[in-house]
């Protein structure tokens, strides 16, 4: 009885995530991260998609990051031998910032200001101010874990950083696939040929990994341990000064304070 009380249960909620789908909810309902329709903190508070969310600030992605900001950062595409021309544009950030509506949009404006410029601070960082696409001597490693058994590893493919944040290992591509819809398993390879689903997947990952702290007020160090931790902890101070100082540049063009800790 409990058995079928339970899948009863199941079949309810499958129906309800299918019909929230497009997030046509009625009016006084939030839409949740997991596409259900209803009200009250399990529907409207952490990543709520649409609705009366909590939290949420109004703030606009695209307000924020202008064309004057974004081209201050991709400067570098100018030289010689920059793969990512073409393939890091302003409206695409824009079209993957709202497929997150939570990325960017809590807490105050200066607090939407220090998120987007720490996302950015590490894309800078990672993809030498989205110059590359892929890691450079990435193609000699494969970045499998077998432990992960939720993801296993496909034949003869390599998962090293790919995308604006560089995305690493099979079960962070798994993952990412899963959410953002495209097979990271068996074809990591389209993070560095699509560039609008690698750019959703940067931010799914920012979403992921980094967005929660950050919004607690943990600081900018908390997203470098969140993308990266085995720089923290003094293993690689460069490194580290690097992803700051790109933050603080950010933070001081979009005229906010970068916060506390900074470091990790």
């Amino acid at each position: 009885m409990k058995n079928l009380l339970t899948l009863f249960i199941l079949l309810l909620a499958a129906g309800k995530w299918v019909s929230a789908q497009n997030c046509g909810c009625k009016p006084h309902e939030c839409c949740s991260k997991y596409g259900y329709c209803g009200v009250g903190d399990d529907y409207c508070g952490g990543d709520c998609q649409s609705g009366p969310c909590k939290g949420r600030n109004g703030v606009k992605f695209g307000d924020i990051v202008t064309d004057n900001f974004f081209n201050g950062i991709i400067a570098s595409q100018g030289r010689r031998n920059c793969p990512g021309k073409g393939f890091y544009i302003r409206s695409r950030f824009v079209d993957a910032a709202a497929s997150q509506p939570s990325f960017g949009a809590i807490g105050s404006a200066d607090d939407s200001k220090r998120e987007i410029a720490a996302f950015f601070a590490h894309v800078a960082h990672e993809s030498g101010r989205m110059c590359f696409i892929e890691e450079e001597g990435g193609k000699s490693r494969s970045y499998c874990d077998n432990r992960k058994k939720d993801w296993p590893c496909a034949a003869n493919r390599r998962y090293y950083g790919r995308g604006p944040l560089q995305l690493t290992w099979n079960f962070n591509y798994g993952a990412a696939g899963q959410a953002v819809g495209f097979d990271g398993l068996r074809n990591p390879e389209i993070l560095a040929e699509n560039p609008s689903i690698s750019i959703k997947a940067a931010v799914w990952f920012w979403m992921e990994n980094c967005h929660a702290a950050f919004v607690s007020g943990n600081g900018f160090g908390a997203t470098i341990r969140g993308i990266n931790s085995i720089e923290c902890d003094g293993r690689s101070p460069a490194q580290v000064s690097s992803r700051v100082d790109y933050y603080k540049e950010y933070c001081k063009q979009l005229r906010v304070d970068p916060g506390p800790n900074l470091r990790c």
